[in-house]
């Protein structure tokens, strides 16, 4: 199969970066509505990953009425989170397998969307850009910093394909607010900026003086846990890897980072061209231990001055205990409506929902995660500034609209791999911070830890499993 694989490879990605010249009839010309996309029109996509957010994902790609969703795969095709989507799509085809899927109907689409789990993002993606697929893949793209390289590398090797992160805020009010009082002179000479992500979500109440990993259970009748594993360092079937608790493992997810930090840290790092830190400094971790992620965690990276940008100081905070200190006049943070009330809860004393702030030399913001837009604090000085803010324009497209429309060559993605890269490899260094317990010096050119032998050599990741090593080459 392997040998097949290979050869598909070869020439679907041959195909399909060869099609041009196509003539698209109006809808209006036929009698059709207008914003009617003919079902020729549209992009075949084939699903990766349709549990639990994949589930949310595929309904939202199926919404933009730009795609026919023609293939669905996941490890448990038998689960109730994944029966629900197989029953919304009966005429999409089944795979247990994504490499089944490729082999078996790759020329029968033209886009994938990854919504496995953090670590697995890497070999579904990758075969996805070698095939000539456009990609939309969760967040973070990879679990390594080398994976994320391989990624990004391989997107500028096959410039005509597609690529979006999902951090779906990259799309909304806050990407464009950002953008334009970035250009008016507003959002200017910041030097620091706080992070936060303070509730409990997905988090777990285990003892972080754990000694060895879970132990082995028995693997449910549906689940391909071979292929669950994929290119990850083998461990035996236990519930507590599964079903997003994989996030909290070192070996599985990125930790809360890597949830949430592309929710709050995004424009700060596309629109100040924070590209990657110096140093990652960690001065707190709770619950240390070398399995899983500490229950509490501040991190600070530091990036240099950027042309006429001071240097700038990110600190991250995480855990339901450890509160940012918040500047006089804060306010308080309000819930957003646009994201999800389970992924949100004002968190005493300070009432911070997951958000960021910004400190400048003249004014200071403070803002939530998503699309949520920044507001100047005091109220005072918001007032005083009013009159002085530049128009926002609205977007044009939400996130999976915008990755649909640029697979059809009519939008740019707001969140390609040459954006959304350096912003995850900013968690992988954030990770490995977190698991060696040590501050990281790192080289921006040559991209390697230069004080800590052993974190440089993992910063690059574990050998694959063998029989997963054709996923980290061009």
């Amino acid at each position: 199969m392997k040998t097949n694989r290979r050869n598909f490879l070869k020439t679907s990605a041959t195909t399909a970066l060869g099609l041009s010249g196509l003539t698209v009839i109006s809808p209006s010309v036929l009698g059709k509505p207008m914003g009617y996309v003919a079902p020729s029109d549209k992009v075949n996509l084939a699903c990766v990953g349709i549990g639990n957010r994949g589930n949310q994902i595929i309904k939202a790609l199926a919404a933009t009425g730009l795609c026919n969703i023609v293939a669905l795969c996941d490890v448990d095709m038998g689960a109730p989170q994944t029966l629900e989507v197989i029953n919304m799509f009966p005429k999409a085809k089944h795979f247990q397998d994504f490499r089944v899927m490729f082999d078996k109907m790759g020329n029968e689409f033209e886009a994938i969307s990854v919504a496995t789990p953090d670590f697995s993002h890497f070999p579904v993606t990758m075969m996805g850009l070698k095939s000539g697929k456009h990609v939309y893949v969760e967040k973070p793209m990879a679990r390594t910093f080398r994976e994320v390289e391989l990624m990004i590398q391989a997107a500028k090797k096959y410039p005509k394909l597609a690529t979006q992160m999902g951090n779906q805020g990259h799309s909304e009010a806050n990407y464009f607010q950002f953008k334009a009082w970035k250009e008016a002179g507003i959002i200017k000479d910041i030097y620091a900026v706080t992070a936060h992500m303070n509730n409990p979500r997905r988090w777990h109440g285990w003892d972080p003086n754990i000694t060895s990993y879970p132990a082995a259970e028995s693997i449910p009748s549906t689940l391909d846990w071979d292929v669950w594993t994929a290119q990850a360092e083998p461990h035996a079937y236990n519930k507590d890897y599964h079903n997003g608790q994989w996030r909290c493992w070192y070996d599985f997810g990125m930790g809360a980072l890597g949830d949430w930090g592309a929710h709050t840290m995004d424009t700060v790092h596309e629109f100040l061209d924070l590209g990657l830190p110096y140093e990652v400094n960690p001065t707190l971790l709770k619950g240390h231990n070398p399995f899983f992620y500490p229950m509490s965690t501040t991190l600070e990276f530091k990036f240099p001055e950027r042309g006429d940008m001071p240097a700038l100081t990110l600190s991250w905070y995480d855990g339901v205990d450890n509160i940012p200190p918040v500047p006089a006049g804060y306010g308080v943070s309000e819930v957003d409506p646009n994201i999800p009330a389970t992924n949100q809860g004002q968190v005493q004393p300070a009432k911070l929902n997951p958000g960021k702030i910004i400190y400048g030399k003249d004014l200071t913001f403070k803002g939530g995660s998503h699309g949520s837009t920044l507001s100047i604090i005091p109220e005072e000085k918001a007032k005083e500034m009013e009159s002085m803010l530049p128009e926002v324009p609205e977007s044009p497209s939400n996130h999976f609209a915008n990755f649909l429309k640029a697979c059809k060559g009519e939008e740019k993605t707001r969140s390609p791999f040459e954006i959304a890269g350096p912003l995850s490899q900013v968690f992988c260094l954030g990770v490995m911070a977190q698991w060696t317990g040590l501050k990281l010096e790192f080289d921006r050119e040559t991209k390697q830890i230069t004080n800590n032998p052993l974190a440089n050599q993992v910063l690059a990741g574990m050998p694959p499993r063998k029989g997963w090593e054709e996923y980290y080459t061009l």
